[in-house]
């Protein structure tokens, strides 16, 4: 990926040397491990007066509002995760939620590694703005904080074995840049572009977060049992993803993408699929715990976004996963 004088953006935090503490989320993201409790079958149904119907048509709406005479960025202005939890993260997985050793880098590579996350996310923000401003609204850029260990957030509490996961309490994005290194090493997942799309599907859960399908599904699963809970919450993550795709098409578009960089998106996406975490870990899959989609879907939905550029492509609630 062609990144390197580029505009950086302004909105990172680096809290790596404060020694603030703790942080935690949910739905998901890009998880380190698979959810070994077998959970009862069972499909997703309409909750509250809501349903998969009820989160897409908030997607549908927030683009149409505007022609009322309504900023929907006001309506939801102010508004926090629905529950204690409401973040998205690469998550709760980590059996026994294991602290991870921190890796030593060279301040070289530490320095470059801050530059690359702070580029990337300048990418997300001209993109995001210009999708929203052809709709005549205006994107609120999501911060980016950088730890070290362990974070505080307004969701709670994570240390790095949470890795990378966004917080829709402070519309914020946090990552322990040490992930990288294990996304290379663990998952076989190596390459500037195979980062970017991490970082680019975080910051699709923040568009989610904007146009109201977090706070519709944090309010939906109340509701739910556990198995509906992780069905619907396969589709929330497979539409950051295609999220990330749209990132990845405008981004080929200004012809800063190189051969290879995206074979290495897929392939990461593939790498952390919850079947392939699974059969890595635990040597079995079971399909009832999966709550960020299989390698192939999200694979399927990544790419479709990239293909397209199109939000109405990413319609992962009306449309088979």
């Amino acid at each position: 990926m062609r990144w390197q004088g580029r505009r950086q953006s302004s909105n990172v935090e680096d809290v790596r040397s404060s020694g603030s503490g703790g942080g935690f989320g949910s739905p998901g993201g890009f998880s380190r491990g698979p959810t070994r409790v077998r959970i009862p079958s069972g499909g997703v149904r309409s909750a509250g007066g809501g349903g998969i119907s009820g989160i897409v048509l908030l997607v549908i709406l927030f683009f149409v509002l505007k022609a009322c005479g309504i900023d929907p960025l006001q309506i939801l202005a102010g508004g926090g995760p629905a529950g204690t939890g409401g973040g998205s993260t690469f998550d709760e997985m980590v059996p026994g939620n294991a602290r991870l050793p921190e890796t030593v880098r060279p301040q070289a590579r530490d320095d470059e590694m801050k530059q690359f996350v702070a580029t990337v996310l300048a990418e997300t923000e001209d993109t995001w703005r210009g999708i929203f401003e052809a709709e005549g609204l205006n994107y609120k850029d999501p911060r980016l904080v950088l730890f070290s260990g362990q974070v505080r957030s307004a969701c709670g509490f994570a240390s790095a074995a949470s890795g990378p996961f966004y917080c829709p309490g402070d519309q914020k994005v946090y990552i322990d840049l040490d992930f990288y290194d294990e996304l290379a090493r663990k998952f076989n997942a190596a390459g500037d572009f195979a980062q970017a799309y991490v970082l680019a599907h975080e910051v699709g859960h923040h568009v989610q977060n904007l146009v109201g399908v977090l706070p519709k599904f944090n309010q939906m699963r109340r509701q739910m049992s556990e198995s509906e809970a992780n069905a619907m919450s396969v589709r929330v993550e497979l539409q950051a993803d295609c999220f990330a795709g749209i990132w990845g098409h405008y981004t080929a578009q200004k012809g800063l993408l190189e051969r290879g960089d995206l074979e290495e998106a897929l392939n990461a996406a593939t790498q952390i699929g919850d079947d392939t975490l699974q059969r890595r870990t635990q040597g079995f899959v079971v399909p009832d715990s999966f709550n960020h989609g299989t390698s192939a879907q999200r694979r399927e939905w990544f790419q479709r976004g990239f293909e397209n550029g199109r939000l109405r492509d990413c319609d992962t609630f009306n449309n088979p996963v």
